[in-house]
């Protein structure tokens, strides 16, 4: 009986609570409290407290719970049944009763997207896939602009003659020397003329003629026809050369039968052609500057290498434009 008059107590504070949502803790308290003061006279009422449960009772017995209006529900306490509201069930179950499962409420509302999360770590780097097809060839581009000249890797050419280099060409003079070549009445031999340095340097070497090749000095030769180089008597003289150099333009020519060089070409000097005679053995055309110097102490006539003056010969040569028995001119040219 005691247990249904505690159940009955609990039932009402539930309910007190359910209308009561805003309570403190402090309040629910001093209700317990004053319920706990009138236990003693609430126990003399117990015959009719227990008639009208008994009555509430049989008023829930022909109803199955989920027959119940749907804000009528039971609880179960120890001695009996008691029919409760929603709102005073709900308190009666926070206040931990015995209370029925209900039924599942509705699903909420989806809530908002969350924050956007940090960027992970990159991944290893994969393997590397195949070649593709090589594509088509595009259009040919613009044409860039022109640089600017090089030096060419300069050029040497001997200026047969004379013992200096042009000053106005940009030149150097590497050394000067004497001009030599093979005996004119030799059939073997060289068939070139050199430009020997006055200051020879020797190796092994054997004094004496042993009967092998032979270098012999050069001597202008003037006195069989017209001597071209006029105001100058050189005839059996030796002859000097100078080995030059020119840093700025790569590439020499030597033009026969012409005293100008061709447009964008630099003259380093200027003269007429010359080489052995005719019935003597063949040795090369070179272009000996237009004004000769003769070596020093080299006047007697001790033949040699020998540097006669060249004729044009009509026949295969045309003429005109060149013209029989005329000496040929010459120049060297650089770029």
């Amino acid at each position: 009986m005691v247990g249904l008059i505690y159940c009955f107590l609990v039932v009402v504070l539930a309910g007190a609570q359910a209308f009561q949502l805003d309570t403190r803790d402090l309040q629910l308290q001093q209700i317990m409290q004053m319920f706990s003061d009138e236990m003693k006279a609430l126990k003399m009422e117990v015959e009719d407290m227990r008639k009208t449960m008994a009555r509430a009772d049989g008023g829930l017995a022909g109803n199955d719970v989920d027959d119940a209006p749907r804000n009528k529900r039971q609880i179960s306490c120890e001695d009996g049944h008691v029919g409760l509201s929603e709102q005073t069930l709900a308190s009666a179950c926070t206040l931990g009763l015995q209370c029925s499962p209900g039924r599942d409420g509705r699903d909420g509302a989806p809530g908002r997207d969350g924050a956007a999360g940090r960027d992970g770590q990159p991944g290893p780097q994969g393997p590397i896939g195949p070649m593709g097809d090589i594509g088509p060839e595009g259009p040919p581009g613009e044409k860039g602009e022109t640089g600017a000249d090089g030096d060419g890797g300069g050029s040497v050419y001997i200026r047969w003659g004379r013992t200096t280099c042009p000053n106005d060409t940009d030149t150097s003079l590497i050394y000067d020397g004497i001009a030599g070549g093979t005996l004119y009445s030799h059939s073997g031999g060289g068939a070139n003329y050199v430009c020997l340095p006055k200051d020879p340097e020797w190796g092994v070497f054997t004094d004496g003629n042993q009967g092998t090749a032979y270098m012999y000095g050069a001597e202008y030769e003037l006195s069989l026809g017209n001597n071209p180089f006029q105001g100058a008597s050189l005839h059996n003289h030796d002859v000097p050369c100078a080995v030059c150099h020119v840093a700025s333009r790569g590439s020499k020519l030597m033009i026969p039968a012409r005293l100008s060089c061709p447009s964008g070409w630099t003259r380093e000097y200027k003269g007429y052609l010359m080489t052995d005679r005719y019935n003597n053995y063949r040795t090369e055309f070179v272009c000996m500057d237009g004004e000769p110097e003769a070596r020093p102490g080299g006047q007697e006539n001790k033949n040699g290498a020998l540097f006669f003056p060249v004729e044009a010969s009509c026949g295969s040569l045309p003429c005109p434009n060149y013209v029989q028995g005329r000496e040929l001119t010459c120049v060297v040219c650089t770029k």
